[in-house]
């Protein structure tokens, strides 16, 4: 089984200090920096982009998830890769051409993964999946921070991890939204591995133990 990852959420970070946040994940015992960037259109929000992110890697010793919440996002894979992700995940609902746009991801040199909105049934996957380093469940709509996790989310995991092992993979499946401390265990026995945790780390009062107490917890 894959070991259990921690990523925190850069969008929650304090902007005004992003340096100072970026070296907190460095130095915690979170594993990867999770960046969301939004559109306005797929998604009601809009986040950062090229710059911020070009920023981000300039300080960061750790892997950048990049999780794009945006229509077409085959328009921008190269210049991703090229700004410094690690991982590119992208909608299936936001790209006509998925195959095309895994394969697309992979040229580049990232590693790829599928997102699903929270209604999206995972069984749509069943053929890609073996193109899907990971597999990004979310766990909230995807658009704002620090929404409440829904509990629909266990019985869609437990579906999705029965379908990687039934193809005899190890894709890796994150979920992203209202992770705490309260659910971690629980989703780790369902068959996730991978936890973007964005306010509740943030807005915690030490930060850097609020990591170290997740992943503890979902290693135990």
């Amino acid at each position: 089984m894959n070991s259990k990852l921690i990523a925190p959420s850069i969008l929650a970070a304090d902007f005004a200090n992003l340096q100072r946040d970026i070296e907190m994940v460095n130095r915690s015992e979170a594993d990867w920096f999770h960046i969301d960037v939004m559109d306005g259109h797929f998604v009601p929000n809009i986040s950062y982009g090229m710059p911020v992110i070009q920023a981000i890697k300039k300080h960061a010793t750790k892997p950048l998830d990049v999780h794009l919440m945006i229509e077409k996002p085959e328009r921008y894979i190269e210049e991703f890769a090229k700004i410094g992700a690690d991982i590119i995940t992208v909608h299936y609902e936001s790209t006509i051409h998925l195959h095309r746009t895994l394969t697309q991801i992979e040229d580049a040199g990232c590693k790829a993964g599928v997102v699903l909105n929270l209604t999206t049934p995972v069984s749509v996957l069943e053929d890609i999946l073996p193109k899907c380093y990971m597999v990004l469940l979310m766990s909230i709509n995807p658009g704002f921070g620090g929404q409440k996790f829904e509990d629909m989310t266990y019985k869609r995991v437990i579906k999705l991890r029965e379908m990687i092992n039934q193809q005899g993979l190890d894709t890796r499946i994150e979920i992203d939204g209202g992770v705490t401390n309260k659910n971690i265990k629980e989703l780790v026995n369902a068959g996730a591995d991978t936890f973007v945790a964005g306010s509740y780390i943030f807005k915690s009062n030490n930060q850097i133990e609020t990591i170290k107490d997740l992943k503890a917890i979902a290693n135990s």
